[in-house]
């Protein structure tokens, strides 16, 4: 990950990291150019999911499927064997 400087633009150094939260963070940050110097704080943060995990889209079937009645859940495991 890279970090610039929030006065001069040149890289940054992430000194420590707080952690807020599994998904967020204060990033404590100084310039790595010595005519600048500034120190600073960032946050870094969980946005969105592009791609569920293997795992939680196998949990997201099985949870529809159970949703459905046992004639619609057939039909649709009949389906799945057939195109696979």
């Amino acid at each position: 990950m890279r970090i610039k400087c929030t006065e001069c633009h040149s890289k940054a150094i992430i000194s420590s990291r707080n952690e807020l939260d599994p998904k967020v963070a204060d990033l404590y940050c100084m310039c790595a150019n010595p005519e600048c110097g500034a120190s600073f704080v960032m946050k870094l943060s969980y946005s969105h999911t592009l791609s569920p995990s293997r795992s939680q889209a196998h949990s997201m079937a099985v949870e529809l499927l159970r949703g459905l009645p046992a004639a619609e859940q057939l039909d649709l495991l009949q389906q799945a064997r057939a195109a696979g």
